[in-house]
């Protein structure tokens, strides 16, 4: 019970940093983002805590418990992505504005808008329910099942959904620096303990899950590049990011913001995934549905409690600081993309504040009716991957870097990115699966490119006043 009450402390002293942090949310700007004051260092908290997600805790762990230091090929997919990112970080601080369709429309028109919109809460909700699943999962191992994951799911989502309303990016942000210095501390702190555990470095390679290929573990390229794909996508796309960017204090900032941002990146999924490896050496033979608990086992079994309690801490705060970032944005979507843009452009600071949360209650509560939909969080994780990244990248990519790129072929994109992933998972659950034995990733980016690609070369170029603002000026 000592790591259930390290655990409940955690979130009670989160929530009473996030009741002092929302007296500072007194408009639209403060609460979306964060009154475009925060620094490098914030910005390198936020966005890693953000990134290290339920994804790496659990579906990340989930692939290393079954193909070792292979799975590194997934998440070597978003430190490509990151890496891109550094080269747009600036322009899009410059443009000013407040989440990813905003720079659609201004590009494209007000139907990509639109679609962008649909399609981050598509991916976002998928995001934030198995962040309520891996919490829940938190406090059921930890409480020795006596607290139930069902209900143990139900206090994680209500748990997030309050947090997020108190004041919206600025507690998000701020306190995501705090749990990002929790993640690195928890996960290195833990390695030595969890490598004496398992007897040492050669009895550790002896008893883990056996591997096929030295390189692909027990994948085939395949299904290597459906993982290595989607979270480059996700990472080049990724709303959450743009919208830290949107609030940087200047181009430089968010500039800055990359370089740590990358460096603390590898370094966490690195560390993760060699407590993952090292606990299949001894938990051995779980079964799918359960592998992706690996890491809570590791804290729980393997640890003195003092590093169990900090581990699970940083498991906590990882799970925390997502769910909240997931549904903060989609909020700001409908709130600033649907509402403002077409049913009240005048609308006020303070209603848009008040419905702003209302956004977020209602986003918390389809998230957590959509829990049992992907029992596996591997599986979630990568179809929200997907239709984010098949149904926004592409298109969004095309705004920094092909001036060509026209509204017609951004709204053909987005269409068949969105359509043919969420098509191509419902017939995977309902046969039991997967399309021609392909991963969504394939057919829907694909399809994305070719008609972003066919569509605009058809249809008459852009005025030059589109791309223009886009186009890479030298920002200070």
């Amino acid at each position: 019970m000592v790591l259930l009450g390290a655990i409940l402390a955690y979130l009670l002293i989160l929530f009473l940093m996030g009741i002092r942090l929302a007296r500072r949310a007194k408009s639209k700007d403060d609460f979306l983002v964060a009154g475009r004051k925060l620094t490098a260092p914030i910005l390198v908290g936020t966005l890693l805590a953000t990134w290290i997600g339920s994804g790496d805790i659990f579906s990340v762990a989930d692939l290393s418990y079954h193909h070792g230091f292979s799975s590194l090929i997934g998440s070597a997919g978003g430190w490509l992505g990151i890496a891109v990112v550094f080269f747009i970080a600036g322009r899009v601080r410059q443009f000013g504005q407040y989440t990813v369709p905003d720079i659609l429309e201004a590009r494209y028109n007000h139907w990509t808008r639109m679609l962008a919109t649909v399609t981050t809460i598509i991916s976002s909700v998928t995001i934030v329910s198995y962040q309520f699943r891996g919490g829940g999962w938190v406090l059921n191992i930890v409480s020795n099942g006596s607290i139930p994951v069902e209900q143990a799911m139900l206090i994680v989502a209500v748990f997030a959904i309050l947090y997020t309303l108190l004041a919206g990016m600025i507690s998000v942000a701020y306190l995501d620096t705090v749990n990002g210095l929790i993640i690195l501390a928890g996960v290195f702190l833990a390695i030595p303990f969890a490598v004496q555990w398992g007897g040492g470095i050669e009895t550790i390679r002896a008893n883990v899950t056996p591997r096929e290929h030295p390189f692909l573990g027990n994948m085939t390229w395949i299904r290597a590049l459906g993982y290595f794909v989607p979270t480059m996508l996700l990472a080049l796309g990724n709303g959450n990011m743009y919208q830290r960017f949107f609030s940087a204090k200047d181009p430089r900032e968010a500039k800055r913001a990359v370089v740590g941002w990358i460096v603390g990146v590898i370094l966490i999924g690195v560390a993760i995934q060699t407590l993952a490896v090292i606990g299949s050496s001894g938990f051995k033979g779980l079964p799918k549905t359960e592998s992706g608990q690996i890491l809570l086992l590791v804290a729980r079994d393997a640890m003195p409690v003092a590093v169990g309690c900090l581990l699970l801490a940083a498991v906590t705060a990882i799970i925390v600081s997502t769910a909240n970032s997931f549904l903060l944005v989609p909020a700001s979507n409908v709130v600033r993309d649907i509402y403002q843009r077409f049913i009240n452009p005048q609308v006020s600071d303070r209603r848009m504040l008040m419905y702003s949360r209302l956004a977020v209650i209602g986003l918390g509560i389809c998230a957590y009716s959509l829990i049992s939909f992907f029992p596996r969080i591997l599986d979630a994780a990568y179809a929200a991957y997907t239709v984010y990244g098949a149904g926004i990248t592409p298109a969004l990519m095309a705004v920094f870097f092909w001036k060509r790129a026209t509204a017609a072929g951004g709204v053909a994109s987005m269409v068949a990115g969105m359509s043919v992933t969420v098509g191509w998972e419902i017939t995977n659950k309902v046969t039991g699966c997967l399309p021609l034995g392909l991963p969504a990733i394939y057919p829907a980016l694909v399809s994305s490119i070719l008609l972003l690609v066919v569509v605009s070369l058809l249809t008459r170029p852009p005025a030059e006043e589109k791309w223009r603002q886009f186009a890479g000026q030298r920002s200070s």
